[in-house]
């Protein structure tokens, strides 16, 4: 992290907001308090792409002298910075990724607020009407293509990986690269730049021009998790359900690699829409995955899948050990069976529309201690609403490890507690204090505290 290199600078938009209307520019220069906080939040995460923290809280300490301005303009919009970090900068000109980065920040905190009035919320909203809102959001962001076959792989992984797991993720991005496929992660570092990595030299040996490498956020992590510069598309989705939505919709296949808290919420995310009766029979390759020193970890997993999903959620995936090149077959092989599939329901290539996401997994979950005592964490309900309320659990501890608000309501009022089923409970506990045990809750040589207790009597 950079302490003392500062740069002012005045930046004209690329990648994203080119033409707008001057009603346009209005509403976003209107100066709006907690939206342009976030706003700010979000852009010095991505001028600070540099940086080696998860730490939030650090990262605007450090940084607590920058400002960043709406420049309202007859031509269009500009944004002025004070005292942004120098290694945006090369020789006084901004890194053209990171300026592309920035206005997806301004289009996606502030454009999309206004557009969308998102201060009312989509509380009310119907479970068809956040889908399209999702698709909006993505489609505003360009991330749409006229393809001929499936070919967005969905790499899900933790952002604290030893080193030979992130050089594993390379090499699974390598393999799926040369077979002209491409990638889609959380955008951060660890699991979610390794793949993208491998991928962009593979591209380059088989001359492609045009590699997607799709970087999905939200605001309440973007700031621990700066976007990796490989990232050629961003979009920050306003929450983490609408982040997840836009995974499993824009995605044609899945690979996991080992992860905390994090992944184990997305692994449930999925496997609770899976396992939902309207789902039945729409392929969706998913591949667990890691090199060989990895196998107890993929082992706990679907221990716990098993024990409490049972097999019917174990058969919705494949473990694939330390064989990148079986991974990436795997998933092209998945990639005809999903287009075969799409053409035959007349479903989009590029937006699965086809798959029903239940309205457990759409409404936002706001992680408060009450709400987090109020999970029902409970057998002897469908498994698709357990894996809702356990992938509600997991959000809540990566709040309470990352996101800025988590990690307030943490300070002032202690640990969340996580009740449940007793059996289910001490599931629970064991492969949490195995991911604390592997130090895959922090970055490496981080202390961590839990944020979190799993009352077992």
């Amino acid at each position: 992290m950079m302490l003392n290199d500062r740069v002012d600078a005045l930046v004209s938009p690329k990648g994203a907001l080119e033409m707008l209307s001057q009603d346009e520019i209005a509403r976003m220069s209107e100066d709006s308090g907690e939206l342009h906080e976030l706003f700010r939040r979000c852009s010095l995460a991505i001028l600070n792409c540099g940086s080696d923290s998860d730490d939030p809280t650090e990262i605007m300490s450090v940084f607590k002298d920058f400002e960043i301005r709406i420049i309202q303009q007859e031509r269009g919009v500009k944004l002025e910075l004070k005292n942004a970090p120098g290694s945006a900068f090369v020789d006084g000109k901004m890194i053209s990724s990171v300026r592309e980065m920035l206005f997806s920040v301004l289009r996606d905190i502030i454009f999309t607020y206004h557009e969308y009035n998102l201060s009312r919320g989509l509380g009310e909203a119907s479970s068809d009407k956040i889908t399209n809102v999702v698709f909006e959001l993505l489609r505003n962001a360009n991330v749409f293509r006229r393809i001929q076959s499936p070919d967005m792989i969905v790499c899900w992984g933790g952002h604290s990986i030893a080193r030979h797991e992130y050089d594993y993720t390379k090499q699974v991005g390598h393999e799926l690269g040369l077979r002209e496929l491409n990638i889609c992660t959380g955008c951060g570092p660890g699991a979610m730049k390794g793949p993208m990595k491998g991928a962009a030299i593979a591209h380059a040996k088989q001359r492609l021009n045009n590699g997607v490498y799709l970087g999905l956020t939200e605001p309440g992590i973007i700031a621990a998790e700066s976007p990796n510069p490989i990232v050629n598309q961003l979009v920050i989705m306003p929450d983490i359900e609408k982040r997840l939505e836009a995974f499993v919709r824009t995605g044609h296949g899945i690979v996991v690699f080992p992860g905390g808290a994090g992944t184990a919420e997305e692994i449930l995310y999925l496997l609770g829409i899976l396992l939902h009766p309207k789902n039945d029979g729409i392929p969706y390759p998913l591949v667990f995955t890691g090199p060989k020193e990895s196998a107890a970890y993929f082992e706990q997993i679907d221990e716990f899948i098993g024990a409490v999903l049972g097999e019917a959620a174990q058969a919705k995936y494949q473990i694939i050990i330390d064989d990148a090149v079986e991974v990436s077959r795997v998933m092209k092989r998945g990639m005809e069976e999903v287009r075969l599939y799409r053409k035959a329901h007349q479903d989009a290539f590029y937006y699965n529309w086809k798959l029903h996401v239940p309205d457990e997994f759409q409404r936002p979950f706001e992680p408060t201690h009450e709400n987090v005592r109020g999970l029902n964490l409970h057998f002897g309900q469908d498994t698709h609403l357990l894996a809702a309320d356990l992938r509600r659990a997991f959000s809540s501890i990566v709040a309470g490890n990352v996101k800025p608000q988590g990690v307030a309501s943490i300070k002032e009022l202690g640990p969340f507690e996580i009740h449940g089923d007793k059996g289910l409970m001490r599931k629970l506990d064991a492969l949490l204090q195995a991911f604390v045990e592997q130090q895959r809750m922090k970055l490496p040589g981080s202390a961590y505290v839990p944020c979190y207790k799993v009352v077992t009597d």
